[in-house]
C-alpha cells in the first residue's frame, strides 16, 4: 500500500557538469510533487558544479563528494546508499524533466500497485540544432517485456522511477561507464514487470560531451556484456539477434572514429 506522499530520492551524479546543471536543477525545484530529496554526488568535478549546487542552500539537497574519480556506475551505487526515499529516480546534469514528472509517476504507481519499476517516454533534444523529437512513437505495453527490450531497448534512466529496495538485492555493475543501466534494467526485467508510461516526461540532451559519444568504450562494454550474458538469456529462450546487430553497428562506428571519419 502506497502512502499518500512517499519520499522520492533523486540521484544526480556529477563530473564537470556545470554547463547545463542549472537547467537540470530548475526542473527538479519546479516539480509539482514536492516530497523529494536530491542526492548530489560530486565525482571530482574541476568546474563550477560544487559552487552552483551549494549556492542553493536548500535542506532538500544532500551533497556528497567522492575521494577520487570513479566509474559512473560505481558513483551511482554510492549515491544510492545515501538515499532515504521509498522511490529512486535518476537525473544527470545535462538532462531535465517536465514539471509533472514525479507527480505523474507516483500516481501511476498508486493505480498499479503490483509494479515496482516504471519508465516513460521522453524527448531527445539536440543541443546544436535546438531540435527536439519524441524518443519512441510506437506504444509500449507494460508487463513482462524482456524480449521487447532485447529487440528494441527503450528504457532511458532519466525516465525511470523504481522502489529503492530493489537495489538491496542487486546493484549496478560498477565496472561500467556507459551501459550500466542497460545491464541492470534488462536483468531486472527477468524478475519484475515493467510499467511503461508512453507520455514524454523528460528531456535527454544530445551534445558533444555525452558519455555515449565514446564509441570505442561503448563497443568494449557492450561486447563484454554479450559475452557474459548471451548463454544465460539464450537458455531462457530469448532471442538476441537485435543485440548482435547493434554490436556490429557499434564496432563499425568505433572503427570509423579511429580512422577519423
Amino acid at each position: 500500500m502506497i502512502k499518500n506522499n512517499p519520499l522520492i530520492s533523486i540521484i544526480m551524479n556529477c563530473h564537470n557538469g556545470d554547463k547545463y546543471l542549472q537547467k537540470s536543477l530548475k526542473s527538479v525545484f519546479s516539480q509539482s510533487y514536492k516530497k523529494w530529496e536530491l542526492i548530489f554526488l560530486n565525482n571530482q568535478s574541476q568546474d563550477r558544479s560544487k559552487a552552483i549546487i551549494l549556492g542553493y542552500r536548500d535542506k532538500k539537497i544532500r551533497y556528497f563528494e567522492t575521494k577520487s574519480l570513479i566509474n559512473l556506475y560505481k558513483a551511482r551505487n554510492l549515491a544510492i546508499t545515501k538515499a532515504r526515499g521509498k522511490y529512486i529516480c535518476f537525473l544527470d546534469t545535462d538532462d531535465w524533466w517536465t514539471k509533472d514528472k514525479l507527480k505523474f509517476q507516483i500516481n501511476a504507481f498508486k493505480k498499479n500497485q503490483d509494479y515496482k519499476f516504471l519508465f516513460s517516454n521522453y524527448y531527445l533534444y539536440f543541443q546544436d540544432s535546438k531540435i527536439k523529437k519524441i524518443f519512441f512513437n510506437k506504444k509500449i505495453n507494460s508487463g513482462n517485456i524482456t524480449q521487447y527490450l532485447l529487440n528494441d531497448y527503450k528504457v532511458g534512466i532519466l525516465s525511470v522511477m523504481m522502489e529503492r529496495r530493489l537495489f538491496k538485492k542487486k546493484k549496478f555493475n560498477s565496472k561500467y561507464n556507459i551501459i550500466g543501466d542497460f545491464d541492470y534494467f534488462i536483468n531486472l526485467s527477468l524478475k519484475e514487470k515493467f510499467l511503461c508510461i508512453n507520455k514524454p516526461l523528460a528531456f535527454y540532451r544530445f551534445h558533444s560531451r555525452n558519455y555515449s559519444k565514446n564509441a570505442n568504450l561503448h563497443f568494449q562494454e557492450f561486447d563484454r556484456w554479450l559475452k557474459q550474458n548471451s548463454t544465460n538469456f539464450t537458455k531462457l529462450g530469448f532471442k538476441l539477434r537485435s543485440l548482435k546487430i547493434f554490436k556490429i553497428k557499434l564496432f563499425l562506428k568505433s572503427f570509423l572514429k579511429k580512422l577519423g571519419v
